[in-house]
């Protein structure tokens, strides 16, 4: 029996995938956790044979909880099950560990498919997503410019986009205005551009913003 970890902040969504994997007799959603330090609690507190992982959960990213993770337990396939389009997390949490992206309005088949892939071994990936990750790694084309931010400026960047201040970012953040002029001044220099206006329109490009 394939033992499941679902980490989710939303009880209801948790339980709708406990019903859409208890369909299959060869797996069970043997443990729950609604946030980042509960998911990891879980996590030491017995063997699993995969995690299924919000990529947006409170206390904690999800790409941190990952890394953390596999820190942790090197050879547990974690598969990310988000809201977020491919285009936006889907390549930053493969490299940060993750042994597959789905989003959230994913067929309950290609769920179970990508469940037992993984606990096989393998990865999963959409056909779009696995052309992008080729794309990147034969050199064909350069990787999207926000893929070079750190998770704090990717952060950052996101508040950005969303039209926030920088005030705003802080306070939300729990950060001092200071730190955050000095993580946007670095998102511009990566990203080279001059101002706030050039990430919103390199963002509504990339399809990572409205």
């Amino acid at each position: 029996m394939i033992k499941v970890l679902v980490a989710d902040d939303h009880k209801i969504f948790r339980a709708g995938v406990k019903r859409l994997i208890e369909e299959s007799p060869d797996i069970e959603v043997a443990g729950e956790a609604h946030d980042g330090f509960d998911a990891m609690a879980k996590l030491r507190q017995q063997e699993w044979d995969v995690v299924l992982l919000d990529i947006n959960m409170p206390n904690k990213s999800g790409l941190d909880i990952v890394r953390q993770m596999k820190l942790e337990k090197p050879k547990l396939p974690i598969l990310i099950l988000s809201m977020y389009p491919e285009e936006q997390y889907a390549v930053r949490a493969l490299k940060a560990g993750a042994a597959g992206y789905l989003t959230k309005d994913s067929e309950s088949e290609e769920l179970i498919a990508a469940i037992r892939k993984v606990v096989k071994g393998g990865r999963y990936a959409t056909p779009a997503l696995l052309e992008k990750l080729l794309f990147e790694l034969d050199g064909e084309r350069d990787a999207p410019k926000h893929h070079a931010l750190s998770e704090r400026e990717h952060q950052i960047f996101e508040q950005i986009i969303q039209g926030k201040s920088l005030t705003e970012i802080a306070e939300a953040m729990s950060i001092s205005v200071k730190t955050v002029s000095t993580y946007r001044t670095r998102v511009l220099e990566k990203m080279n551009m001059e101002n706030n206006a050039e990430l919103i329109h390199y963002a509504i490009q990339h399809g990572l913003s409205d």
